[in-house]
């Protein structure tokens, strides 16, 4: 399959979201982005604004294994990766696959388990494999993690770890739908659900070929020095504790390529590399104290770095 078939598919992928989710085109872009990147992705909101809802019709619109895992303060890293089961007939021990054995894996409000559940997934998130009772498994092409938590409860949760945060390659918000998508979205519902009858769009095969292509996408120099200037003036602004990590960057270029692929273009263009940086590095700052209770958001320093930082003509 070519170039422009597979950005065809896309663009069908896209309007089988929009389908469910009404009127976040914009998430839906990076979403897709992130799938074509080969990124991990975080939904954070407020309750009952379609976090799960958005992932779960991904998840149909690819014909790929998909699972979800319901995360609880009593689960275990087991009932994620999978243990051994005993056969009383021969006296073996059996490895029983887990969930995250799957090309989608929804971990759902992934905040509610303990730190220890929680790293279950660092090594799955960043090497696309599960070691376990002194062996290491790949997991299956492609493999995608859509992490959901709300932004507002804090009674039984438990904050995620910064090796964990930057493990995803972007964090997303969905927000409030406005008045009018918002009403569509309630009379489309009265007697039926969009979801029931989404229709796979890609298969995994389309998806490892996505990737593929979003790899040969061109970074010219000074592009590539643009975004290691916005990674390292997180490292040095005042204002942050932790600034973003070298996988950030590699996270940065990568959805940038994607982002150049999806508007039909074979390099990257500054604008490329703003548009992501303000979903992929915010996450992954830790900010002084003075700022944090000053009211700052990472995001807003994010992007006032983006304006500051000369921009390769």
């Amino acid at each position: 399959m070519n170039k422009d078939e597979i950005r065809q598919k896309t663009v069908k992928l896209a309007n089988n979201l929009a389908k469910v989710i009404r009127g976040k085109d914009d998430i839906i872009a990076l979403l897709i982005t992130a799938l074509a990147a080969n990124g991990n992705v975080l939904l954070e909101d407020v309750p009952g604004v379609g976090k799960t809802t958005l992932a779960k019709t991904l998840a149909a619109s690819l014909n790929c294994q998909f699972k979800r895992i319901q995360f609880t303060p009593d689960l275990l890293p087991a009932d994620i990766i999978g243990s051994s089961i005993y056969n009383p007939q021969d006296g073996s021990f059996k490895f029983r696959p887990g969930p995250v054995f799957s090309n989608i894996l929804l971990a759902d409000e992934i905040n509610r388990a303990s730190p220890r559940t929680q790293s279950a997934l660092l090594e799955a998130m960043s090497e696309r494999q599960v070691s376990t009772e002194g062996r290491t498994t790949p997991l299956p092409q492609p493999f995608l993690v859509i992490a959901t938590e709300n932004s507002i409860e804090f009674q039984g949760t438990y904050q995620l770890p910064e090796a964990q945060l930057d493990r995803f390659a972007m964090q997303l918000t969905l927000g409030y739908p406005d008045e009018k998508h918002e009403l569509e979205m309630l009379f489309e519902r009265f007697n039926n659900d969009p979801a029931l009858h989404i229709e796979p769009i890609m298969d995994c095969d389309d998806v490892l070929e996505l990737q593929a292509f979003v790899r040969q996408v061109k970074v010219e120099d000074s592009v590539a020095d643009y975004m290691l200037r916005i990674v390292r003036a997180t490292r040095s602004d005042s204002r942050i504790e932790l600034g973003a990590s070298p996988r950030a960057l590699l996270m940065l270029s990568r959805c940038s390529q994607a982002a150049a692929f999806l508007e039909q273009r074979d390099f990257v263009l500054p604008e490329d590399v703003k548009k992501t940086a303000a979903v992929v590095l915010p996450h992954r700052l830790m900010l002084e104290s003075k700022t944090r209770y000053s009211g700052m958001t990472a995001t807003q320093i994010v992007a006032d770095l983006l304006d500051n930082i000369t921009v390769p003509v």
